[in-house]
């Protein structure tokens, strides 16, 4: 299983058939279903000569780890992320308006699948993880993403100081998340090159990552919970940077 991950879902299927099929070493789908979207998954599999394994629902339920499968495994050869190296070319070699996601020392992978999810559709140019205390892209994560684990750069670092350090080196701004920071979110410029840091669930940014943020910003809350669960927030923070910037370039 060195440098190989499983996906499962039907969604997670789809996005591997269209973004990455070249990457797919097996595939199980369960022996006793024949609902029309798992037989076209099947149809596609078949045209890129991709043998599938016809199974029970019990083996694949220990193939996928408790994942829901919706009748369908897949196993990639590739760990799906990229490392420091990667991080550095793409900072040296930056969009026109660099946008980063940072997520410090998320464990939870529903939480992490639905960041990706959120950033491949805010158009989120990656997303820096730490190698440390960090959940892996595990077929829970995969699921949750909807396909995002195929179509956003995911960068894991070992020292995120450091990484921090490369990503105000190449001219973007730092602005992380806490719930106790006097600037609201909507009074914040998030047209600027950006990375939004957001910090593990719970625990919030650590001490270091917090003193490496060039801002912390707030969002208001009017009602009487003290937080938001840590992918709403993440998707809140992404989308008003993009509200802001789709309205400076109208």
């Amino acid at each position: 299983m060195k440098n190989r991950r499983r996906v499962v879902g039907f969604h997670a299927a789809e996005s591997v058939l269209k973004h990455s099929p070249e990457k797919i070493v097996s595939v199980w789908i369960d022996d006793r279903r024949s609902d029309r979207r798992l037989v076209a998954i099947a149809e596609r599999l078949s045209m890129f000569g991709i043998a599938v394994q016809a199974t029970g629902k019990g083996r694949l339920d220990t193939i996928a780890e408790g994942g829901q499968h919706q009748g369908i495994v897949i196993e990639l050869a590739s760990s799906g992320e990229l490392g420091e190296h990667e991080l550095r070319n793409a900072l040296d070699n930056p969009r026109d308006l660099p946008f980063f996601l940072v997520l410090d020392q998320i464990q939870d992978p529903h939480n992490l699948g639905a960041c990706l999810r959120t950033a491949d559709a805010a158009g989120v140019h990656g997303v820096i993880l730490t190698k440390d205390h960090s959940v892996g892209l595990t077929a829970t994560v995969a699921k949750t993403a909807s396909g995002a684990t195929e179509t956003v750069p995911i960068y894991r670092v070992t020292n995120l100081a450091r990484a921090l350090g490369w990503l105000k080196e190449g001219g973007l701004w730092l602005i992380g998340a806490a719930g106790e920071a006097e600037r609201p979110l909507y009074e914040a410029d998030l047209t600027i090159p950006l990375a939004l840091v957001i910090g593990a669930e719970e625990k919030g940014l650590r001490r270091l990552t917090r003193q490496h943020c060039d801002m912390l910003v707030a969002i208001p809350m009017a009602g009487r919970v003290e937080s938001l669960n840590l992918s709403v927030a993440t998707g809140i923070l992404l989308f008003e940077a993009v509200r802001q910037r789709r309205i400076k370039h109208q």
